[in-house]
């Protein structure tokens, strides 16, 4: 991370690479719209040298008039040119930028951006990324121009006389020395905003998204206690740097600008004892006047490259996320068979914080196991490394005697279907949201596949069907809908290895029949694995497996596990009795109506 911030800059050009060429033409049109912005001082120049040496004509007059004009002109299209070019490579680069983290998110380890805050990612795909079009779009291009002409003036007043070319610097060197103690602590503070900014923001996110929450137990803004204290303590940093740099920062403003301080005197007494003319001292006046625009956008972008920085640095991290290495190759796979052997697995890849250990499972093609056990126990790291969203930390996890590494990512994705717990749904129609198994399945196809998950019944009762909207993120569906629709979305696909995660935790008693029918019309004929805490939906697999604390406690049907399993007993007995007063508490309901 260190070499990244010390190359920021570097990494900002890496961006810049896919549009070099017109990031190019930008910077010389840049270029030539400050030589175009000398062209009327030389007029202006020749015009006092003919008024002072006594050989005005008004040809002489309009000639310089008419090339001051032309060289403003240049100025001003050369200038359009270079920022039109600047922004349509800046904004391109942002789209690529953007796409490209997208692709890095789906190539990498689903632990590695899982572990990252939602609100965290927006702020770097949305924010952090848009920071980076004022470097792009006017950074490169016009601080280029902005250092050249000082640059050139300095070198044009050297010419004029070297002391006129010292006393311009007079107020610039000043100017410093405010700019000086105001950036000593720069970065700390800087890196202490951006703590106590990100700081508010997932506060902020987080307040929106549990605003049902915080009114459910009547929580009023005001007294949601972490929230106000978040923005207040934010506006208190701010405030607190704020006042900590106002009297440097407003110093060094009213310093810069004053160049005629230091070239008017020492160009009086340069004009008094004959070693420049009358129309030289003008030419030098006028030149220390402009030089303070370009001077004064040139400390603003140093301002703002800390902000640019950390918005380099952001986007950076993102793309750079690791990979789950992608062989590429379709491999034969012979038949369906899962096995795992010897597999062990940590997430940070320590062995003292491994959540699996020396796991050895067979799943045979065609067959319904079960993972049972406490949670915690690495039921769903499992389910997740045979879909290889992570890598085995150790051992081997093989379909059809092929280690899944071999396969291509791609040819591994269409192998297997992944229903999870919390099934999320795009806010695009509910017969958009089955089609994202199959992108070519035809509508009839969309609708069997709805009706064998028994969807049908509660999609042909809403307004428009099949064409409602899911709402953002399902939001209009139950959770026992939302599964319906996900494992539709699975039979759609027809892959041969069915992964179920939880798939019926939001289920009740009314609808758990129906999710029963959709999950055998979803694993018919397919290798089936099944995560449940509800053990009446298992307990006619082939096998089920007992873990905990990231080892096979044991394996076998249900009556097998009944008698010799402690584990699994206390946990059916734990689930017929909670589903026995379930059952108890409705009919004394109804007895009451």
């Amino acid at each position: 991370m260190k070499q990244q911030k010390d190359n920021w800059v570097k990494i900002l050009f890496s961006f810049a690479a896919p549009c070099k060429g017109k990031m190019a033409l930008s910077v010389f049109c840049a270029i030539l719209s400050v030589a175009g912005g000398f062209i009327p001082f030389w007029a202006v120049y020749e015009i006092l040298l003919a008024f002072i040496n006594q050989n005005v004509t008004l040809n002489g007059i309009l000639i310089w008039c008419l090339v001051g004009a032309a060289g403003y002109l240049l100025r001003v299209a050369c200038h359009g040119i270079s920022t039109i070019l600047a922004h349509i490579s800046a904004y391109t680069i942002l789209e690529g930028i953007r796409l490209k983290i997208a692709d890095r998110l789906m190539k990498a380890p689903l632990g590695e951006v899982m572990g990252r805050r939602i609100g965290y990612l927006k702020n770097i795909i949305m924010d952090k990324v848009e920071d980076l079009e004022p470097p792009l779009a006017h950074m490169i291009p016009e601080l280029t121009s902005n250092l050249l002409l000082p640059v050139a003036i300095f070198i044009w007043m050297l010419v004029i006389d070297w002391r006129m070319g010292l006393a311009v610097l007079i107020a610039p060197v000043l100017a410093m020395i405010p700019m000086f103690f105001l950036m000593r602590n720069y970065n700390s503070q800087y890196a202490a905003y951006m703590e106590a900014n990100n700081h508010v923001n997932s506060i902020i996110i987080e307040y929106v998204e549990g605003i049902e929450v915080v009114k459910a137990f009547n929580q009023s803004t005001s007294s949601y206690e972490k929230f106000v204290n978040a923005v207040q303590s934010f506006k208190e940093f701010t405030l607190a740097w704020f006042k900590s740099t106002w009297k440097s920062m407003n110093l060094m403003m009213a310093i810069m600008p004053t160049t005629l301080l230091g070239v008017l005197p020492v160009g009086l007494l340069l004009v008094q004892n004959g070693s420049i003319s009358p129309a030289e001292l003008a030419m030098g006046i006028i030149l220390s006047l402009s030089i303070v625009g370009p001077l004064m956008k040139a400390t603003t972008f140093i301002n703002e490259a800390k902000s640019m920085e950390y918005a380099v640095e952001a986007a950076n991290e993102l793309l750079n996320l690791p990979v789950l290495p992608d062989s590429g190759k379709i491999v034969s796979i012979p038949h369906n068979d899962i096995a795992l052997k010897h597999v062990t697995f940590s997430y940070d890849g320590s062995e003292q914080n491994e959540v699996l250990h020396d796991v050895n499972l067979e799943l045979p093609e065609g067959s319904f196991t079960a993972l049972v056990g406490p949670s915690g126990g690495g039921k769903s790291t499992i389910a997740r490394l045979i879909a290889r969203f992570w890598d085995v930390t150790g051992g081997n996890i093989t379909i059809g005697g092929k280690n899944i590494k071999e396969l291509s990512i791609r040819q591994l994705s269409e192998l297997v279907s992944f229903v999870t717990q919390d099934n999320f749904l795009f806010n695009c129609s509910l017969k958009e949201n089955i089609r994202l198994g199959n992108p070519n399945a035809t509508d009839e196809e969309v609708y069997a596949a709805a009706k064998a998950a028994c969807c049908d019944e509660f999609i042909v009762r809403l307004d428009k069907g099949y064409d409602t909207p899911a709402g953002d993120a399902g939001k209009r569906l139950s959770g026992g809908e939302k599964q319906r629709i996900a494992i539709a979305r699975a039979i759609l696909k027809n892959a041969p290895i069915v992964i179920l995660d939880e798939a019926t935790a939001f289920t009740d008693p009314q609808n758990e029949d129906k999710i029963q029918k959709s999950i055998m019309a979803l694993s018919k004929g397919k290798t089936l694995l099944v995560i449940a805490h509800r053990l009446s939906t298992i307990q006619n697999a082939d096998q089920i497996v007992v873990l905990k604390k990231g080892r096979i406690v044991d394996c076998g049907k249900q009556k097998e596990l009944l008698k010799r399993c402690p584990l699994y007993a206390d946990m059916w007995k734990a689930h017929i009795g909670a589903k026995n007063w379930s059952v108890s508490e409705k009919k004394e309901v109804a007895a009451h109506v």
